[in-house]
């Protein structure tokens, strides 16, 4: 039997998978720290975590890239922002002065006109009367070419109804008994790109996948799994490693994508402690976890493959931090969560930009394009082809708007050099 010091196991992603392939199976328990290989040439792995997570300190490091895709999607929410906001009224109009007034909330930083005059192609204003036998004011309400955008939505998603109703059975076959809030996945529809309206007509079509239980809005309503689909128990990081076996023909141990930024630094004491987390079996966050320590890194595996999965199913792959922690009691994490998307920056960026803690997913990003797309993606890309439709239009106003002022000028200086002193 021969003895290797712990120095010789590399804990970067492509040895994992390396160790997988050459060993017949891997424990990873808490025992003496050695690797040992006896005579039969099994490999057996010893792993001993002599540090606390908690104790675990990563110092954040700004990701320019991944800031600039959210900085590049900033006026692409403000616009959705406010359709939501005009569509949410009723008869989907609202006076343009009660749309000023909400100008603070909805964070613009112009005025409600000068915002529409800067994107013609979302609202018409039209005059109208609040109330019989008042003067007309004016009203906003969805321009034709914005509403041909949300037939066409309606469209898309019809089509990818079947993907839909997927991702709300892998919603709630992550969590903790199979039952969520209903009001807490409404609040998440835009993440995931449900319908507005999904509990109404989407869930009522799959009674044996659902079951609304209460009233959705009162606080008190939740959505239950009714059956277990063992299709849908398969992760992305289990999916990819099924297709890299299949592909190669060697078995593929799942493990997680790691790609540090360019700079970034562990301590001594972390780089330890992340290649000992890192030889632990993969953790399916479809897998009972009732019996795992919240403490244990076993748990912390858990956790960062339950974060992988629910940002994976997001559209754009990532999520606010505070939207994730409302979900802290059904998904089984601690109140500390947004500590794993610091501690595992290699996985995850935890960017700061607009105020808001946002948790992405590093491998779906290619410095800041979204490389990894959901289908439901279209969507967003044909509403910033609506954008920018708006603003060619809006160009093209202030074009001819500018040639009719230099025009009038010109005729201007015409007539003042046809009068002559001695016609005065």
């Amino acid at each position: 039997m021969r003895l290797f010091n712990r120095s010789s196991i590399s804990c970067n992603l492509m040895s994992s998978r390396v160790w997988a392939h050459q060993c017949d199976w891997i424990s990873a328990k808490c025992s003496p720290l050695s690797l040992l290989v006896d005579g039969d040439c099994r490999v057996r792995v010893w792993t001993q975590f002599s540090v606390s997570i908690s104790n675990l300190k990563v110092v954040w490091r700004k990701d320019h890239d991944l800031d600039e895709a959210i900085e590049d999607d900033k006026e692409w929410r403000l616009c959705t922002k406010v359709v939501k906001e005009v569509l949410n009224e009723p008869g989907q109009v609202i006076p343009l002065r009660y749309l000023e007034k909400r100008r603070e909330r909805l964070r613009l930083q112009v005025k409600v006109k000068t915002f529409l005059s800067r994107y013609p192609g979302l609202f018409d204003i039209y005059l109208d009367r609040i109330k019989p036998k008042t003067e007309p004011v004016p009203f906003v309400r969805a321009s034709n070419r914005l509403c041909r955008f949300l037939e066409e939505e309606k469209h898309i998603k019809a089509e990818n109804e079947h993907f839909l109703v997927e991702k709300l059975c892998k919603l709630l076959m992550m969590s903790k008994d199979r039952v969520v809030s209903a009001d807490k996945l409404v609040h998440v529809k835009r993440e995931f790109g449900f319908p507005d309206d999904f509990l109404c007509s989407m869930v009522p079509k799959y009674p044996q996948l659902f079951r609304l239980v209460g009233s959705p809005g009162e606080g008190k309503s939740f959505l239950e799994l009714v059956s277990w689909n063992p299709d849908y128990a398969q992760s992305v990081i289990e999916q990819r490693a099924e297709e890299e076996s299949r592909l190669t023909g060697i078995r593929v141990r799942p493990a997680f994508n790691v790609k540090l930024p360019k700079g970034f630094f562990l301590r001594k004491e972390m780089r330890e402690w992340t290649r000992d987390w890192m030889e632990l079996p993969y953790i399916s966050p479809y897998a009972d976890a009732s019996q795992l320590d919240q403490a244990s890194p076993e748990m912390e595996k858990r956790t960062v493959g339950l974060f992988h999965e629910l940002l994976s199913l997001s559209i754009l792959k990532r999520m606010p931090v505070p939207i994730l922690g409302k979900f802290s009691e059904e998904y089984r994490f601690s109140n500390a969560f947004s500590g794993v998307f610091t501690r595992h920056s290699g996985i995850f960026y935890m960017s700061l930009k607009g105020g808001i803690k946002t948790a992405m997913l590093r491998e779906a990003y290619r410095n800041s394009e979204l490389v990894s797309r959901d289908p439901l993606l279209v969507i967003k890309d044909k509403f910033i082809e609506l954008l920018a439709e708006g603003r060619l239009e809006r160009a093209e106003q202030l074009r001819l708007r500018k040639e009719a002022v230099q025009k009038d000028m010109e005729m201007a200086a015409i007539r003042n050099l046809e009068i002559s002193p001695d016609g005065v």
